[in-house]
């Protein structure tokens, strides 16, 4: 080395260094110093956010309904009574393309459980040409309600205020009263005073109210002053009728905001729309499962899951609730069931 010239040592020192450089860069090195780097940069951002979280979940104010990411700050905990000493029920909702059906234990305290629902069975109504081919249908799909257990004059039927009118439905009624069984036909006030009484617990009577979208309306229902209120407004297969979103939208919120400022705490839903989106956040077999908020629900992009969000962003936007409760058991037949 002392032979070496300034120059020549310094050139040799050089490659020292960038040998231990390079050694040190592919055993890890380089990879440890921007991971320290990356931590230290990421640190102070990932508090930031965590404070900006916290204050937007205490300030309501900060965020719209429909921007939140669900719609209840809170898990829905509660729970149903158990019915003492039920007797068992059935009730069959007459549509146009099929009918949905309910087996409950009812006792005498009104307190309920579901035993057994079909939704959508269009079997019923498949080949029936002529009043003997709705006959012979109808006592199969009678007979398999006696066979569960229920009673013969503890089955009755219902026709929605949507299916009045239809051609099937009427000759299925027609039918039905030759069999000795009373067909009781709703209005659309009614369904929603029905559907009030089948997915609100009393303990919520004061602090929440009642949505129900359907495909040819929607009810929109709550108590005050001990009376039952139910206003309706468009179904979610308004689309088929070309007519707009927005209007819909005006018009929902409209009737939405009548609901009493006081009852806007939580909302109870149900209806075919909030059933598939509740499908998307339901844990296990839980019976009532929290909504998320309308724009989570983008995703859902068939004509009539759109209109549907459409209403329930309304119903959002126009209330300000923070908590859309879906009941997986209730439908205003129930209800009916109730009320006898």
């Amino acid at each position: 080395m002392k032979r070496l010239t300034v120059a020549g040592r310094l050139i040799i020192t050089a490659l020292i260094l960038g040998a231990i450089f390079v050694g040190y860069k592919y055993l890890g090195g380089q990879k440890a110093l921007n991971q320290m780097a990356e931590d230290q940069a990421q640190s102070p951002q990932t508090e930031a956010t965590t404070d900006t979280t916290e204050s937007t979940a205490s300030d309501p104010g900060t965020s719209s309904s429909s921007e939140a990411t669900t719609s209840g700050e809170g898990a829905f905990t509660y729970t149903s009574p158990a019915p003492v000493d039920g007797k068992l029920k059935g009730v069959v909702e007459l549509g146009a393309s099929g009918f949905n059906s309910f087996i409950i234990t009812v006792d005498k305290e009104k307190r309920w459980k579901l035993e057994k629902s079909e939704f959508g069975n269009s079997l019923v109504t498949e080949n029936m040409a002529t009043d003997e081919d709705v006959r012979i249908g109808l006592k199969k799909y009678i007979g398999s309600m006696l066979d569960y257990g229920v009673g013969n004059k503890d089955i009755h039927f219902v026709v929605s205020s949507g299916a009045a009118k239809a051609d099937v439905t009427t000759k299925i009624t027609r039918v039905l009263k030759s069999l000795g069984y009373v067909v009781n036909q709703v209005t659309a006030e009614q369904e929603g005073q029905l559907a009030l009484k089948s997915v609100l617990p009393t303990e919520y009577a004061d602090k929440a109210f009642v949505v129900d979208i359907g495909s040819g309306n929607t009810k929109i229902s709550w108590i005050a002053g001990g009376k039952i209120s139910a206003l309706e407004s468009y179904g979610a297969k308004y689309f088929q009728d070309g007519t707009d979103d927005s209007k819909v939208y005006q018009e929902v919120s409209a009737k939405a905001k009548q609901v009493p400022a006081s009852l806007r705490n939580t909302c109870f839903i149900i209806g075919g729309v909030p059933f598939e989106m509740a499908k998307e956040v339901r844990k296990g077999k839980e019976r009532y499962t929290t909504l998320s908020a309308p724009l989570a629900y983008s995703k859902l992009t068939n004509a009539k899951s759109k209109a549907g969000v459409n209403i329930y962003k309304a119903v959002t936007d126009a209330t300000g609730c923070q908590q859309f409760v879906f009941d997986w058991d209730a439908n205003f037949t129930i209800g009916f069931l109730l009320g006898l």
